[in-house]
């Protein structure tokens, strides 16, 4: 039973463990790191919207985290052909498959194949609360590894500027349209205006309302007048005396003035015009008018500030990619790691073999 335990240690421990030395100490090529690391950070201080009053918000921001996107960016299919394309990642990783295939790439490997593979020699650090992104690069050749590195942080300066060019583009058009429905705003609140004058014929009909009470005073200052010169006639005069008549005729008159002035302030005929509106109405409509005419003059103003602060947000890059760690170049091989893989399966063949054991045993016992 001894021998029997002693053998399948042998054979199962012992014996793949040593092809895994023999692989890893003979046949496996030395690969080396190139690291790097870099964030995105966004220009920070006073801007236009500061100057204007804080109207950025009607230029529109950016949503999202950019380091995020930077981060799936990095592991996308999109990334990896453009490297390929540059640097020729097919041929460099299956040049030693005929000697290292464990390590390296089948020549014949596609699109799909070689971002499993980028996967690989590509190990990406972050850290979403500070944003930092740090990068290591696997290759058989030191410099190779550093121009993989350089071109990952090349095609990553690429990607935010085209975020920036997209969100200012984003930003123009939306300040454009939204000035463009301002002035059709405004237009249409001055036609508006425009169109009750021409039907009222009355400009302000406050002002308008202010002359006519002007009017009924005066008559109402001449009625009292004429009142008392009547009283004063009647005293002095005898009641055949024509003056007594001609001063009756005058008050008749302005009163009926009075009285068809008053009538026109609330009648649905006035004066001028003949618009068949009471002079109330009229001025609750002028004064919607008015106020429609103002909100959309503020509006445009508004519009008109968002459009200067896309414009300014336009003219400099307000994303870029800030580089703490240049591509290093490295010295000795750390890959791979021989020690730490012959550990981990030596681990994984004893733990194996050990529960396999007693699995065989407990079975036999009850048996």
């Amino acid at each position: 039973r001894h021998w029997g335990l002693l053998a399948s240690f042998l054979a199962f421990v012992l014996l793949p463990l040593a092809a895994t030395v023999f692989y890893l100490w003979g046949v496996s090529i030395d690969q080396y790191a190139s690291t790097t690391g870099f964030t995105v950070r966004q220009e920070e201080g006073a801007d236009a919207s500061d100057i204007l009053g804080g109207l950025a918000q009607f230029a529109g921001s950016g949503t999202g985290s950019d380091s995020d996107i930077l981060y799936e960016f990095i592991q996308s299919q999109e990334l990896v052909e453009a490297i390929d394309e540059e640097l020729d990642l097919v041929g460099h990783y299956s040049a030693h498959w005929d000697k290292d295939p464990l390590f390296s790439l089948w020549p014949s490997a596609d699109a799909e194949d070689l971002l499993w593979y980028w996967q690989r020699v590509v190990r990406i650090s972050y850290d979403q609360s500070s944003g930092l992104i740090e990068v290591r690069v696997l290759a058989f050749d030191p410099e190779y590894g550093r121009n993989v590195a350089r071109a990952i942080v090349s095609e990553s300066q690429r990607m935010i500027n085209d975020l920036n060019a997209q969100a200012r583009e984003d930003a123009m058009r939306y300040a454009r349209a939204d000035l463009e429905a301002a002035v059709s705003r405004l237009k249409k609140a001055r036609e508006a205006l425009t169109a009750f004058r021409t039907r009222t014929q009355i400009v302000d009909p406050q002002s308008d309302l202010q002359g006519r009470m002007g009017v009924l005073n005066n008559l109402q200052q001449q009625l009292a007048q004429a009142l008392i010169e009547f009283d004063l006639l009647v005293g002095s005069t005898n009641p055949s005396d024509p003056r007594l008549a001609q001063a009756q005729k005058r008050i008749q008159v302005i009163r009926e003035r009075i009285a068809a002035e008053r009538e026109n302030f609330a009648s649905d005929n006035t004066e001028l015009g003949q618009v068949g509106e009471d002079y109330p109405t009229l001025i609750a409509e002028y004064e919607s008018l008015t106020v429609d005419r103002e909100f959309a003059e503020q509006t445009y103003r508004a519009a008109l500030a968002a459009v200067d602060v896309a414009r300014a947000n336009a003219s400099r890059q307000s994303r870029y990619l800030a580089t703490f760690v240049r591509p290093t170049l490295p010295e000795s091989s750390e890959f791979p790691q021989r020690f730490l893989l012959a550990g981990l399966t030596a681990l994984f063949l004893v733990l194996t073999w050990s529960i396999a054991a007693l699995i065989y045993y407990s079975i036999r016992d009850r048996n």
